[in-house]
């Protein structure tokens, strides 16, 4: 089975996307780290080049975003980042007229905390949002602007206050630019216990959104560990972690749903796992989108090693 790695041929997989949707897919993605954003390609980086902002990933995300707004014109955005866990309540931002950052990243030089993405919230997207995990069973508040929003736990030290953290405004500002004023933008946090099933739910509560006009983005990557960076490249990577990263995008290419969710559920369990996330954080958003696009296909849009995106609900 072959799936999208060059320019061309997620070029291709963006154009086979279905245009105007009755229901917008849910998008798992690759959010990257903050070397996306580096003034120059970074070769003395323990992080491979692939991505640096010349990179595979880099490539992607610029095609990325405007595929999406292009293809689906949302009237607004929901996204979760592997940087953003709760237990047991799911918190939304409502940040009004104006979405602060939170640089949840640490010993970087200046130029990283002199970023900016502009973009706004909305009261009655969040409202929406909070109100489907009500009726769906789950507990949810509003997050807002005055508030932290509780810290990136696997940050140190950790870093507080309000704002998206890195894994929205990094990728956005290649996905959409500098500042977004046509398109409100609310986060949600993922559920930190690191359960497959409860992250599903996280997803699959917000999936009547998707026939509202609403695209659902959920960034993490596929092989995130920072204790043995040589994991990072396809290139350096141990075979268990590349067969890993391989299983992940046919596991979600199954076309019965049951069996493509017990195959999603059983990576967690593959011998490779464990190498490729100490923590489960960056994987889970993977069970987000999987949950809010379960009904529906699935296409593979880029399978970038360590941070491919995939569509479900097409």
């Amino acid at each position: 089975m072959s799936f999208p790695k060059t320019q061309n041929e997620w070029r291709t997989a963006l154009d086979a996307l279905p245009s105007s949707p009755e229901k917008i897919p849910a998008f798992f993605f690759g959010h990257g780290s903050p070397m996306l954003i580096a003034r120059e390609q970074v070769t003395n980086s323990p992080m491979p080049s692939a991505m640096g902002p010349e990179g595979d990933l880099a490539k992607f995300l610029r095609d990325f975003g405007p595929a999406l707004k292009a293809k689906y014109k949302p009237k607004g955005i929901v996204v979760f980042s592997a940087h953003w866990e709760t237990i047991g309540v799911r918190h939304v931002t409502d940040y009004g007229d104006r979405n602060p950052l939170l640089m949840d990243y640490f010993g970087f030089e200046p130029y990283y905390y002199q970023q900016t993405f502009e973009s706004k919230g909305n009261r009655a997207l969040a409202e929406r949002v909070v109100l489907l995990y009500k009726e769906a069973g789950e507990e949810a508040r509003f997050s807002g602007v005055r508030e932290n929003r509780g810290w990136d736990g696997r940050t140190s030290p950790p870093r507080q206050g309000p704002g998206f953290d890195h894994g929205v405004f990094v990728p956005f500002k290649l996905m959409f630019g500098d500042k977004v004023d046509d398109v409100p933008i609310v986060q949600v946090s993922i559920e930190r216990s690191g359960d497959p099933e409860q992250n599903w739910a996280v997803g699959k509560a917000l999936s009547k959104l998707r026939e509202e006009g609403i695209l659902i983005l959920a960034g993490g990557l596929t092989v995130h560990n920072l204790h043995d960076r040589k994991q990072f490249s396809e290139k350096s990577a141990s075979p268990n972690v590349t067969m890993f990263d391989q299983a992940i995008t046919v596991a979600a290419s199954k076309s019965h749903l049951d069996e493509r969710k017990q195959s999603l559920f059983d990576l967690m369990k593959h011998g490779g796992f464990a190498q490729a996330h100490p923590s489960a954080e960056h994987f889970v958003p993977l069970y987000v989108a999987a949950g809010a696009g379960e009904e529906g296909g699935v296409q593979v849009v880029s399978a970038i090693y360590s941070a491919p995106t995939i569509a479900f609900g097409i």
